[in-house]
Parts: C-alpha cells; structure tokens; sequence
C-alpha cells in the first residue's frame, strides 16, 4: 500500500515539475525565501532520487528508529530558515539546479522508471533511509517522509510558478495529511488542532506541523 501511495505521489510531483511554466521560470525567485525556482525543482525532484539511491544503501551499524523520533531529531522542524540544516537543503537545490531544467527533470524521471520497476519487490519492512542520515528506518516510514515532502513542496513549487497545486490521490495525501496533522499537534497541543480543524471561533493562530 505504502509503496502504491509513494509512486503515485511521485507521478504527481514529475508531471508538475514537466510543466513548461517551471522550466520558464527556472532562475526567478520562488515562494521560498532563499530559493529559486530551480533550487525548489530541484529539491522535489530529490524527493525521487533520493528513494533510487536509497535502495541498495548500506545501513549497516546504523540504529534503528521509528517515524515519528525521525521528525523529532530533525533540525529542520520548526527551525529558522537560516539555521544550517535549512541553508544546507536550499544549497544542495540550488547546487542540482545548476545543471538546468532538462537534466534535473530527466534525472527525476529516470528514477521513478527505476522505482516503479524496483518498489513492489521491496518489503516495505526493510532497513532504508537516506545514506547520509546517521540512523536507518523502515523502507515504508522513509516513503512516508517522501510523500509529505512531495505534497508540501508540490504546492510551493506550483504557487511559485503561477500554477494551480496539484490535487493527489486521496490515500498519498492522507499519508502526508497523517503526518503533519501529529507533528501540528506535538508541537502545538491535541487542542489546537482539533480547534483549527473543528472550531474556527477558537483557533490559534497557528498549528503549523513544521
């Protein structure tokens, strides 16, 4: 199930990086500050590649953890953009779209023929991760991880470029929907959420899950 949701996410992110208004509009500001649109591109695109790599990674040695201590160890969550984690991730987007429109999107696309062949052999119980993370996950929570990571930056890439979002399967954005809604709640209590969900006269100002 998890593996189906992941390649359909996956579908969803390529076909709005093919959009020629991405490629035109590839050195122009985005909606987040510090990257370019090619810088943002290029990091969903990487949202692919990186599962490709990560199949046959070695992770041996490397403690085992579960989703949701992923997401509490992560330096990105609910940091400063300028923290070192954020620069790191918006330089390494910038570093990959610097080999332009056309390499990035035939990059991506060449990984998701690869997963698409690749995936349903793969139990979703193996170890996997990125190889630079210093601990190992499920190959299911990593996906996990990817498809939040293709519906939030999916509607950034497609606000940057003038472009409708992209609607997803319900089952891949209920994963990422999942995900963020316990994050929200960790960091901002079960009440908030339910408040910003339920009862608009009482909503905090915000519940952002990052």
């Amino acid at each position: 199930m998890i593996r189906t949701c992941y390649i359909a996410a996956a579908r969803t992110g390529l076909d709005l990086l093919a959009h020629e208004a991405v490629g035109a509009s590839w050195d122009r500001p985005s909606a987040l500050e510090g990257f370019t649109v090619g810088g943002l591109a290029a990091h969903l695109a990487q949202q692919v590649t990186s599962v490709a790599a990560a199949l046959d990674a070695d992770h041996t040695g490397k403690e085992r953890i579960g989703l949701y201590e992923h997401y509490a160890r992560a330096a990105w969550v609910g940091a400063d953009i300028d923290n070192d984690y954020n620069t790191g991730i918006r330089s390494g987007g910038e570093r990959a779209a610097a080999a332009g429109y056309a390499a990035v999107l035939a990059e991506a696309a060449a990984a998701l023929t690869e997963l698409e062949a690749a995936l349903p052999g793969r139990s979703p119980g193996l170890v996997s991760g990125n190889p630079r993370w210093p601990y190992a996950v499920t190959l299911g929570d990593f996906l996990r991880t990817r498809i939040m990571e293709l519906v939030v930056h999916a509607d950034d890439l497609a606000v940057s470029v003038g472009v409708d979002t992209p609607v997803f399967d319900q089952d891949s954005f209920a994963v990422a929907a999942g995900i963020l809604a316990r994050l929200a709640a960790d960091r901002h209590g079960q009440a908030a959420l339910v408040r910003a969900l339920a009862r608009s006269e009482r909503a905090p100002a915000t519940v952002s899950g990052l």
